[in-house]
């Protein structure tokens, strides 16, 4: 329930103001951290809707990335949310829905930083997709155009790479073959994931 809410959130952000985006999808979340559940499709139009009329709050902008809040259903929520600085295509050229990462926090689940990654497109089931930090791969869980990583005890050790490193590198396959390599500025995430746990305190 919470994954379709957040998306929602998202995309009701994106909406307003980040960027044009056609839908809002909402995959389930990886098992390494809950039960599984069955993918969501929803129009970016009622994602105030599903999140219970709750429309994110931006409370600061740190170079790429914005930091957001919201109360769906009374439930705290907060996430980092940013675009890639670069997206790149094999064959090239080939259109896709815009990408974005966002880090979410939410008190009540006691889920701190859980990284989630909007690719844009359908994933080809059962291909590989990364996410490339600090030297480090970290293989990613997908689910229709959803990632997260997939050994979540490797979470915490991601996150501080993401908040000391200049730029991250996300890859993937979509279902009709085509590989992209999407690059993310992470100038300004520490400061908005600082932020997040200011104003999403337990």
């Amino acid at each position: 329930m919470f994954r379709r809410i957040l998306t929602a959130l998202v995309a009701s952000v994106l909406v307003c103001g980040l960027a044009d985006l056609a839908r809002a999808q909402a995959p389930s979340p990886k098992p390494a951290k809950s039960a599984a559940k069955q993918p969501e499709s929803k129009p970016a139009a009622a994602a105030a809707a599903v999140a219970g009329g709750t429309e994110p709050t931006l409370i600061g902008q740190y170079g790429t990335w914005g930091a957001y809040s919201a109360t769906p259903n009374g439930k705290r929520v907060c996430f980092a949310l940013a675009k890639p600085s670069a997206s790149k295509t094999n064959p090239p050229n080939r259109p896709r829905d815009p990408a974005y990462a966002f880090i979410s926090t939410r008190p009540g689940e006691k889920v701190v930083n859980e990284v989630s990654v909007m690719i844009g497109y359908m994933l080809k089931p059962g291909s590989e997709s990364t996410l490339e930090v600090g030297g480090a791969a970290y293989a990613m869980y997908t689910q229709g155009d959803g990632l997260w990583i997939k050994n979540a005890a490797e979470e915490e050790q991601m996150v501080q790479a993401l908040r000391r490193s200049a730029d991250a590198v996300v890859k993937g396959v979509s279902a009709k073959g085509t590989e992209t390599m999407d690059t993310f500025s992470l100038k300004g995430l520490a400061q908005a994931l600082d932020r997040i746990a200011q104003d999403c305190k337990r």
